[in-house]
């Protein structure tokens, strides 16, 4: 390596040799630094990243799970990593190196995320807190399992935000169609809360319909893809896991209520979109639907939890129901065991029934 400056423009420059995956060597030139200093320090960098020097900075080694992670994932949630990454967890340990972090350090990080308020005044919510948390995790595990970091102080830190299963907020049939009957005069919106809750779309996989994607002559629901809105521009991706294609079948009204309102959209193409609807307009139909129906809000992904229970509420299996909704595995589908009746319950009335059939002897 070689620290210059560069005559012509008064910058000091840093000139450095690597090599790449293919083993090639490779020149690095970085200019424009103001002193000696900079570029020194910006030489001691790469040479660490170059060979993940653990003793790196947060802030460096973010540049080696950014260059790892996002080419891997979709755009959207790289973007939401990201975000996490740059405002919860490097303005308090951007200046930390990787491998001294302790789990007396990761408790005290905890404290500082408990106290934080938003504008607003209220404080983090615990859904929010764990996934902070879990990126975290997921940063310290990249490094052990790659770069030799030897454990992942954040799980031995322990958790935060406590449990997630009171997190799990619904509506019950009853409120539901409550809540219908006041946005029922909103046309595209209620047509798109109609097959959020009676399908248990994710609203990505809704916004991604078109009508192609529908098979009315057997009442499915083709999934296959997923919509989001990045930069000002829409964007269509495969589904959130491979599990997520899949065929949902209607409710049979659902089928006709469906059909007779693709019928009223002018010219709509099979590869167009069907709900062309921002997430604020839902987001506001959600807010003024619930206020005059007297419902507790609740989010728009609630309605997918929502279709979770009233399947649990008629007994359908775990399997079932995860195969319906997309999960991943079951274990997914188990964070809504609370939902599930409890299996004390059917001991009981089949105790009850021995226990009448023994006294009519």
């Amino acid at each position: 390596m070689a620290v210059i400056k560069n005559e012509k423009t008064g910058k000091w420059e840093v000139r450095t040799y690597y090599k790449d995956l293919n083993g090639e060597t490779k020149q690095k030139t970085k200019r424009g630094f103001s002193t000696k200093r900079e570029a020194r320090e910006w030489e001691s960098t790469f040479k660490m990243q170059e060979h993940c020097d653990l003793g790196m900075t947060f802030n460096d080694y973010y540049h080696i799970y950014e260059k790892d992670m996002k080419p891997t994932i979709k755009l959207n949630t790289w973007l939401t990593k990201e975000h996490i990454i740059r405002t919860k967890i490097l303005p308090y340990m951007g200046q930390r190196k990787v491998n001294e972090l302790t789990p007396a350090d990761v408790r005290e990080w905890h404290t500082k995320l408990l106290q934080f308020r938003k504008k607003n005044g209220e404080p983090l919510s615990p859904d929010y807190l764990r996934t902070i948390h879990q990126q975290l995790s997921a940063m310290l595990n990249h490094a052990v399992r790659f770069y030799g970091l030897k454990k992942n102080v954040a799980n031995v830190a322990g958790g935060i935000g406590g449990e997630s299963e009171g997190d799990i907020k619904f509506w019950t049939q009853e409120e539901y169609e409550r809540f219908a009957e006041q946005i029922a005069n909103k046309g595209m919106s209620y047509y798109a809360f109609e097959v959020l809750y009676w399908c248990g779309l994710r609203m990505g996989e809704l916004l991604a319909l078109r009508p192609m994607d529908i098979d009315f002559s057997r009442g499915v629901i083709k999934v296959t893809r997923s919509y989001q809105r990045i930069h000002g521009k829409d964007v269509i991706t495969d589904p959130k896991t491979p599990k997520s294609k899949r065929e949902v079948y209607m409710p049979d009204s659902l089928n006709t209520e469906l059909k007779c309102f693709l019928e009223t959209l002018y010219k709509l193409q099979p590869e167009d979109r069907i709900f062309t609807l921002s997430k604020s307009i839902l987001h506001h139909e959600m807010n003024r639907g619930a206020k005059a129906a007297g419902l507790e809000r609740i989010k728009i992904h609630g309605l997918r939890h929502s279709h979770v229970s009233l399947l649990i509420k008629k007994g359908f299996s775990v399997v079932e129901i995860g195969n319906r909704v997309g999960h991943e595995s079951a274990t997914i589908t188990f964070r809504y065991s609370h939902m599930f009746p409890s299996a004390q319950t059917y001991m009981a009335a089949s105790l009850d029934k021995d226990r009448a059939g023994d006294e009519d002897e």
